[in-house]
């Protein structure tokens, strides 16, 4: 079989969940599947560390795909005249997009439906485009990887796409957070060191803007510290993405603004340590399709204070402390009870070990080859 894959997103110091799922997914597909010959269809020159086995030819494709005009004319124009020419029996898509004018048979993964929830925080033209293309995708599309159960649900009550036609998949997490060092005490020292002063803290994982509350997390550790004094910082990894200007404004008028620190992106040798050394994950988004921090952080050995919102009570389980994403109030009394109660903050770690046997990438590639067929 000739496969052909939206591969846009592997993007080395960018993989973020997207990119993260494709990467993963992809390296073990390959893999299982070392009779059929892969087409990685990037929008910009590839490297050599995602072309993952000798089954995989890469093939990029013009224009680089970064606005929705771009988007239109690289899956539209670009990309139809590239599975034609490769004669690809079947195109898979790990982020949501597809081709209305090419009739190859093709998969996509869709990681959420943010944009119908939350359609003030993304540009104009962007929400245009989701709502002029998403639903014809969903309909287009020959099958549908839903990554959690509540994205399912979401596609079938939004556009009564048939529950047939859909399969729920999962996540999983890098090796990096699944192999401990031998001396974790030591690293944890290291990485305290060099981003918290030596300090316990709270961490938050990824991108800044507004669905992931990162500017209620600020206010509701400006209440923790108020209340208990604690010695805790608060780290804020991840790039800035846009509208962070309320995110800025909340950390200049925070009363503890001394103790939050801004890492930006860190990389995948960076981060998994760090995680390991944090006190307790923060992960109150407003809406997530999975929420990969919150199985890394679970990997990691960590507890974890999240949101009663979305697909997040569904990946978490009883491996968190839950808040209200919309009260500061509420996220600072979660995080004054990890503070106070070592037993609670033990109970969850153990819980996160069970809960985390649930997801995995080789899961999630077994899931898509089973699509194939």
């Amino acid at each position: 079989m000739r496969i052909a894959v939206n591969t846009r997103f592997l993007l080395p110091r960018h993989l973020e969940g997207i990119g993260l799922y494709t990467q993963e997914v992809l390296r073990r597909l390959t893999a299982m599947r070392p009779q059929d010959e892969f087409f990685f269809f990037f929008d910009r020159p590839w490297q050599e560390r995602y072309i993952f086995s000798p089954n995989v030819r890469p093939v990029v494709l013009y224009p680089p795909a970064r606005h929705p005009i771009l988007w239109y004319l690289w899956f539209e124009w670009s990309l139809p005249k590239a599975l034609q020419k490769c004669r690809a029996d079947l195109f898979f898509s790990p982020d949501g997009y597809l081709s209305l004018r090419s009739d190859t048979p093709s998969i996509m993964t869709l990681h959420d439906l943010a944009y119908l929830h939350y359609p003030e925080q993304m540009p104009r033209s962007v929400r245009y485009y989701y709502h002029r293309f998403i639903p014809r995708y969903l309909q287009r599309a020959y099958h549908i990887l839903a990554v959690s159960d509540y994205t399912k649900q979401d596609i079938i009550n939004n556009f009564k796409i048939s529950g047939e036609k859909i399969k729920v998949t999962c996540n999983g997490v890098r090796e990096a957070f699944a192999k401990h060092p031998s001396d974790r005490a030591a690293e944890s020292r290291t990485a305290r060191k060099n981003f918290s002063e030596g300090k316990p803290f709270f961490l938050y994982v990824g991108a800044m803007h507004p669905r992931k509350n990162v500017l209620g997390l600020i206010r509701a550790f400006d209440l923790f510290k108020t209340e208990t004094g604690a010695p805790h910082l608060l780290l804020l990894t991840g790039r800035k993405a846009w509208m962070t200007a309320e995110i800025e404004k909340a950390f200049a008028s925070a009363r503890h603004k001394n103790d939050i620190r801004f890492t930006g992106y860190l990389t995948e040798e960076e981060l998994p340590p760090l995680m390991r050394a944090a006190f307790a994950l923060t992960y109150v988004s407003f809406f997530e399709g999975f929420g990969v921090p919150l199985l890394e952080a679970m990997h990691s050995e960590i507890p974890i204070i999240t949101s009663q919102a979305s697909s997040m009570p569904e990946v978490a389980g009883p491996a968190a402390l839950y808040a209200d994403p919309h009260s500061p109030e509420s996220i600072a009394r979660a995080m004054q009870q990890l503070y106070e109660n070592p037993a609670l903050r033990q109970k969850l770690i153990e819980a996160g070990k069970t809960q985390r046997q649930k997801f995995s990438w080789e899961q999630a590639a077994r899931d898509l080859n089973q699509m194939i067929g």
